[in-house]
């Protein structure tokens, strides 16, 4: 499977927030899913969450891959292109 650029040279950043969601912890939100992007590290929640902050962030930043901060996953996902790995 062909990856995209943005995903073959995405950082490892450490988690901002390792306990969950910054933005739903700072608001007493809730989350299904936790993403981090792999740009600044940055935790997010997914799109079946409430507040889909991964999303926002994205939108907000612009930075382009986020991955799984699911126990036992570690797909990404790439924004801009659309593309998994």
């Amino acid at each position: 499977m062909a990856t995209c650029e943005h995903i073959s040279q995405a950082e490892d950043p450490a988690p901002r927030t390792p306990d969950g969601c910054e933005e739903c912890l700072a608001a007493g939100g809730r989350w299904v899913h936790l993403r981090r992007c792999l740009e600044c590290g940055h935790i997010g929640c997914c799109d079946s969450s409430p507040n889909k902050h991964a999303t926002k962030h994205f939108h907000a930043t612009s930075h382009p891959v986020m991955q799984s901060y699911e126990p036992g996953e570690s797909w990404k996902w790439c924004f801009v292109d659309n593309a998994m790995a």
